[in-house]
């Protein structure tokens, strides 16, 4: 039998600071994909203690824990699954195939406007979107301070890239005098 060795998605600094934008990597223990059976959206809000199932568009956080909607019918369970969700939702551990970052700063959204085609300017800290990132599917959180994004573990260096770049242009358009 083969020792297999866990990897981190992304080989590399794990911290990017330009201008006033600082790209990092961030490491989930747990993401489980939770997707209620028909009829039982209610029970499965009950079974999720003190968090709930959230509405389209919505993060839900109970300390450490929180709970993103990533589509019609499922969200992502970011940290331990309680106990009572079995028979309620079908659930799928997400947790290596995934790779996520934050992007924090004062231009955190017009950096990232530059790959994603929504209104980030408008999103609320509590949000959340999926939406492409250039050609890449996304999931991305608003945050107080900027964003989470959540990316397939197999395009994990393409998005590191894409967003360092964007990055690197606006720091660059700053520094231009007009």
């Amino acid at each position: 039998m083969a020792n297999l060795i866990a990897k981190a998605p992304l080989a590399g600094p794990g911290t990017l600071t330009i201008g006033g934008l600082t790209l990092r990597c961030v490491e989930y223990a747990t993401i489980t994909s939770i997707a209620p059976f028909q009829g039982q959206e209610a029970e499965v809000g009950k079974a999720l203690k003190g968090l709930g199932f959230p509405d389209p568009n919505r993060v839900l956080h109970n300390g450490a824990v929180r709970i993103v909607w990533t589509g019609r019918g499922q969200a992502f369970l970011i940290g331990p699954v309680p106990e009572g969700l079995e028979g309620l939702a079908a659930l799928c551990d997400q947790s290596d195939g995934w790779a996520c970052f934050s992007l924090r700063g004062d231009d955190a959204a017009d950096c990232l406007m530059r790959l994603i085609p929504l209104d980030l300017r408008a999103m609320q800290a509590g949000q959340a979107a999926r939406a492409p990132l250039n050609h890449m599917q996304a999931v991305i959180m608003r945050e107080a301070d900027g964003f989470e994004l959540m990316i397939f573990r197999s395009m994990a260096q393409t998005g590191w890239h894409e967003i360092s770049t964007a990055m690197k242009a606006m720091a660059a358009r700053a520094t231009l005098q007009c």
